[in-house]
């Protein structure tokens, strides 16, 4: 029966063959490229700073217009892939990030490294957009969630890696080597993609219109909602840019509504909602992310502030759950293809949200270990939800949406990263400020331990909440369809 199975998965799949994992490391190369840039530039920035001699304020817009870029323009190349093909979106992408690398290592100024960024974001949207799509249609069901569970190592390994490659690079050489490195690599991937894929199941096509007139109204309303959450706080939730911004986003979200509607091609066909399967799996993977970046963005404070870390130990700590990931991720999609999403998404889910109580029950004279061992839980949840959760989304909608499938995934978890940094700075900051009779945290002093533990606590039990709250939305799923 199992050998039934896997010479049908071979006709219908026609990547299945040794080669398979050649694409998958192909695959795998632009996944760790575009998430290692997006986590290896933070320790550069005080470099980057001093070199181009600008202000923290400004500086920062080099990790931000790269977020930006890439989570308003996912959902619009996803489709794209799905028009012209992953080969000709993901070589294309793999080209542009490796042009926009170079630029950024010979920029002068922080407004043509900005620049430089947004063009590199641009090729990492189109990289991110249909790698997911290219897995599944590489490797046949029965192994769907093993290659996702594997795919969600990469990220991980990206994502881990950042911190310690950068400081190593910024220690035998300068910031631009961090982009020039990406140029032969992308470029060489580029090849290779162009001629591994070439007259497979990713290279082909289809004749709709591309939805211009959705891409751009998706782009503004994506952009400007991610503005008004990670600025909000900052600049006055009743602010004139905040409140416009709000007003472009609401304007442009009802306008995308109705191109959609009335468009025979659209960007983000409206029948894909009405698939639960789709739908549930995809809002709660935001909220896991939005939960997993509460614990990414505050930990570090608390490790370097009431509990005086080195900033060196402080990113070896950070790094347990993604190493955690990288562990389980294989293993968790692996079983999902014998016994289905819902029961391990639920199980993730929850797990995610008990290391959120434990978190809140930190204190800083607590050993490495315990205060280790809720980031492990964290990284383990992440791990047994993530791949058969995208592995559920991917399965469950029709192979002409692959690519608005992968897309969206892909957007949604840089919405829930973005959510969860914006939710646990503005409890944060909130408490504090309310706790402390009017102060704002800028500097730590060790009078602030008992203000500062409270906004802390606060912050992690609105992440465990949150998460309770997914463990009904994931359950709610129902059972997977059978994978042929």
């Amino acid at each position: 029966m199992g050998t039934d199975l896997k010479k049908q998965g071979e006709k219908q799949y026609p990547e299945v063959s040794s080669r398979k994992w050649f694409v998958f490391l192909l695959v795998g190369i632009g996944v760790f490229m575009s998430t290692l840039d997006g986590s290896i530039v933070n320790i550069a920035l005080p470099a980057i700073m001093e070199d181009v001699g600008s202000s923290l304020s400004t500086v920062q817009w080099v990790m931000m217009i790269y977020l930006l870029t890439v989570s308003s323009l996912l959902m619009s190349f996803g489709r794209l892939s799905d028009i012209r093909g992953r080969r000709w979106v993901y070589s294309r992408g793999l080209i542009l990030f490796s042009l926009g690398s170079l630029c950024c290592a010979f920029s002068l100024t922080a407004f043509t490294l900005i620049f430089s960024r947004a063009f590199q974001g641009l090729g990492a949207a189109m990289i991110m957009s249909c790698t997911q799509a290219i897995v599944v249609e590489t490797f046949p069901p029965s192994e769907r969630g093993r290659s996702l569970g594997m795919m969600g190592a990469v990220v991980a390994s990206g994502l881990s890696a950042g911190p310690a490659l950068g400081g190593w690079i910024l220690h035998i050489s300068s910031w631009q080597t961090i982009f020039l490195i990406n140029v032969p690599i992308g470029l060489i991937t580029a090849l290779l993609v162009n001629r591994i894929l070439k007259g497979g199941i990713s290279d082909r096509t289809c004749s709709e219109p591309f939805d211009w007139a959705g891409a751009l109204l998706m782009t503004l309303t994506t952009g400007s909602f991610l503005f008004v959450i990670t600025h909000a706080y900052e600049w006055g939730y009743l602010s004139i840019p905040i409140l416009c911004l709000s007003g472009t986003c609401i304007i442009s979200l009802i306008a995308l509504i109705l191109q959609e509607r009335k468009t025979e091609s659209p960007l983000f066909h409206p029948s894909l909602l009405k698939i639960r399967l789709f739908t549930l799996p995809v809002f709660s993977l935001m909220i896991l992310f939005a939960g997993l970046f509460t614990v990414i963005f505050l930990m570090p404070f608390f490790l370097m502030h009431p509990c005086g870390f080195s900033p060196g130990k402080t990113g070896f700590i950070m790094v347990t759950p993604f190493i955690f990931l990288f562990l389980f991720a294989p293993l968790s999609g692996s079983l999902s293809d014998r016994i289905g999403s819902r029961f391990l998404c639920t199980l993730g889910m929850a797990i995610m949200s008990i290391s959120f109580f434990f978190l809140a029950e930190l204190r800083p004279d607590m050993s490495l270990f315990s205060i280790a061992q809720p980031l492990m839980l964290s990284g383990i949840g992440v791990a047994v939800f993530i791949a058969p959760n995208n592995s559920t989304v991917m399965g469950a909608v029709p192979p002409r949406f692959m690519g608005v499938a992968a897309g969206t995934v892909a957007t949604v978890r840089n919405l829930g990263m973005v959510l969860g940094i914006a939710l646990a700075g503005t409890i944060f900051n909130s408490i504090f400020f309310k706790l402390s009779g009017g102060l704002r945290f800028q500097s730590y002093t060790p009078e602030m331990l008992p203000v500062y533990m409270a906004a802390f606590r606060h912050a992690m039990l609105a992440g465990g909440i949150l998460s309770a709250a997914g463990i009904v939305i994931t359950y709610l799923r129902g059972p997977d369809r059978k994978l042929l």
